[in-house]
């Protein structure tokens, strides 16, 4: 419990000496006590920020940065947020840089050699010093054994007890929330316990090497026969919990457009590749890169793009990748009744929700848009109106849905800043329409009546104890013993629980503390 206390008191240190809760202030007034705690917390302190840095966003981005990993990861995160933080700060946030001063090589070595095994580690003929470093991990090149000679590999090497440090914060900016959520109701909208807890959920599995391997592996095989795309293999043997090894990216950064011109790398075409591919990871494959900045693409002198970093993954199931492909289809075909009767049919609107009303708000999106030059309009854009209006139907946006969003604005920009008369839309027409055309063609129908009788006679054998799990379960629905309410947020409950705990823990010990001076005194 102490432990835990002093964690708390670590992070409102951190807090106020930042000037955190200052820029907050600037956005959003915060109620007096706090502002309160926090002078008493940043007491000999100076401000952080230079004359240079006049938005909000800007002070918020340096105070992050100062912070470490936990708050260059929330700030990440909440990035991914504007229904929280609004447009204006989550674009600011997007600017955040994720770099940190490298762990020594020989401490790399050592993290290294126990994580893949003395075999694995025989076989590496030299580690050389870090080339980047970030807030969870670094990278260093290596060169292994092979049958044929040598191959140079990237390997990315999280930093010692990174895993602990950033859970410790976490916990204790968690237990901030659950205290601001109750003291100032007004903040229970915010869903702040349930942000962090998410926060918690996505940086463990970051943190867990293999996951960022196996979703790199997945790309890979999705578009290992593409044309324009390629994606570093991944080298099992020397990847674990804590290291990650991929083929070694020897070529040139997209955002160093001087030196693709210098290799004659045709800028309208890769501009359009660009494009496409990301379309296809969506739309045809379900399963996108997700953080598609121009830090994380490279491209070699025949024009392929080679993606890197793959700690931020998007995923789709199949009724989002139908939205957003006849979503968009339909907008090019300036279609606002399909569009409508799109949303109606995912389900993604209630079905009491008029037709002709939801056409009527969708059309009021699509035509001053296409009143513009079609090469300026941004289909990344036109999702974020459109979440918008539809959030007045009703319509609950997804996370995914989001995310996509964002990176697509993210990809088109880049696209554009390659070449700026690119027409995004006739450049995702070609994916749109042969995605359209097989998920509709006979060939397509014929797989999904396969499919739908395979699953049907598969089930076949079970159909007798399913129906008598069933006649149980209505028994005991019948005699109430049986709670149709599901939970969805147990393990928020729970960790609610838990700080509640810690929050009358930490009072006891309080009035221990006053009585004591009082015996004293």
């Amino acid at each position: 419990m102490l432990k835990k206390i002093f964690n708390l008191y670590k992070i409102l240190r951190k807090l106020a000496v930042s000037g955190a809760p200052d820029v907050i202030d600037e956005i959003k007034p915060l109620p007096g006590f706090f502002k309160f705690i926090f002078s008493i917390f940043s007491l000999g302190t100076k401000s952080k920020y230079d004359i240079k840095y006049k938005t909000s966003g800007e002070k918020l981005c340096v105070a992050l940065q100062g912070m470490g990993t936990t708050f260059i990861k929330l700030g990440q995160f909440l990035a991914t947020r504007p229904d929280i933080i609004g447009d204006e700060i989550a674009k600011n946030l997007e600017r955040l840089q994720d770099k940190l001063p490298a762990f020594s090589t020989n401490e790399a070595k050592e993290i290294i050699r126990k994580e893949i095994g003395v075999k694995s580690y025989s076989e590496i003929i030299s580690i050389d010093e870090p080339i980047a470093a970030a807030s969870i991990a670094q990278v260093h090149f290596i060169k292994i054994k092979v049958k044929n000679g040598e191959k140079n590999l990237a390997l990315k090497v999280l930093r010692p007890n990174i895993h602990k440090i950033v859970n410790e914060e976490l916990d204790a900016l968690m237990f901030l929330a659950y205290l601001i959520e109750n003291f100032f109701r007004k903040t229970k909208r915010l869903k702040l316990v349930e942000v962090i807890h998410l926060l918690k959920e996505i940086t463990n599995v970051e943190m867990d090497l293999r996951f960022e391997a196996a979703a790199a592996s997945e790309l890979y095989e999705n578009t290992k026969n593409d044309n324009f795309i390629k994606v570093p293999k991944i080298y099992w043997n020397f990847t674990s919990k804590q290291t990650l090894a991929l083929d070694r990216i020897d070529s040139i950064p997209i955002r160093d457009t001087e030196r693709l011109k210098n290799s004659n790398v045709d800028f309208k075409k890769l501009s359009r590749n660009l494009i496409q591919t990301f379309l296809k990871q969506a739309v045809r494959d379900g399963f996108f890169h997700a953080d598609m900045h121009q830090g994380n693409l490279f491209v070699d002198t025949g024009g392929n793009i080679m993606p890197i970093d793959f700690g931020i993954m998007g995923r789709l199931d199949k009724n989002n990748k139908k939205y957003l492909a006849e979503i968009l289809y339909g907008f090019i075909k300036r279609d606002y009744n399909k569009v409508a009767q799109i949303h109606l049919l995912a389900g993604l609107v209630p079905q009491n929700t008029s037709k002709d009303e939801l056409a009527q708000a969708l059309r009021s999106i699509g035509e001053p848009i296409f009143g513009q030059a079609i090469k300026d309009i941004s289909g990344g854009n036109l999702l974020s109106q459109l979440f918008d209006i539809t959030e007045k139907f009703n319509m609950q946006t997804q996370t995914q849905l989001l995310l996509l969003q964002k990176t697509m604005v993210s990809v088109e920009g880049l696209a554009r800043k390659l070449n700026p008369e690119a027409n995004i839309w006739e450049i995702s027409r070609p994916i749109l329409e042969d995605w359209i055309k097989d998920e509709k063609g006979p060939e397509s129908k014929i797989k999904k009546t396969i499919e739908v009788s395979k699953e049907v006679l598969e089930k076949i054998p079970d159909l007798p104890d399913v129906m008598d799990k069933a006649n149980i379960a209505l028994q005991m629905l019948a005699e109430g013993k049986l709670n149709l309410q599901v939970d969805r947020s147990k393990n928020i409950e729970l960790e609610e629980l838990k700080m509640k705990n810690m929050r009358n823990n930490i009072l006891i010990i309080f009035l221990g503390v006053v009585i004591g001076l009082f015996i004293v005194f």
